[in-house]
């Protein structure tokens, strides 16, 4: 039991994973700043809110009351979002995408000489084949 959880954490995958989550934390953390330190006051400027967090929509209730909508919030994590994916996009995929196409170019291997599968036409000859094979054995 023990060999086989030492096996399963020492797989590239988890380790690759437990990174991705470090240096995302990081990142993220650096993109809310920079979204609530800039963007945000941007945004509040353009629509004379003073701050996202301040733009807000009041609707009245059947009750007389009213209802406050925090749309500043929902823009400002939409914002959070957009940026936080455009960074890891930019900064770990491409690159990544790139280095692994240039590392592919390198061995001589190209996309056409990598693994076909066959089609679902071919699976069904096979599959018709195999089936005569058994019904003249029987």
């Amino acid at each position: 039991m023990i060999k086989g959880f030492k096996d399963f954490i020492m797989r590239g995958n988890v380790i690759d994973l437990a990174v991705a989550v470090v240096i995302g934390a990081a990142f993220t953390a650096i993109i809310n700043a920079i979204v609530e330190g800039l963007i945000n006051p941007l945004i509040g400027v353009i629509f004379q809110v003073g701050d996202l967090s301040g733009w807000t929509i009041d609707v009245p209730t059947l009750s007389g009351g009213v209802s406050t909508f925090h749309v500043g919030a929902i823009v400002g994590a939409i914002i959070n979002f957009v940026a936080v994916a455009a960074i890891v996009y930019f900064v770990f995929v491409m690159p990544m995408n790139v280095f692994k196409e240039r590392q592919a170019a390198k061995a001589g291997v190209t996309e056409a000489e990598e693994e076909k599968l066959p089609t679902e036409q071919e699976l069904l000859v096979q599959i018709r084949d195999l089936l005569e094979t058994q019904k003249r054995s029987s």
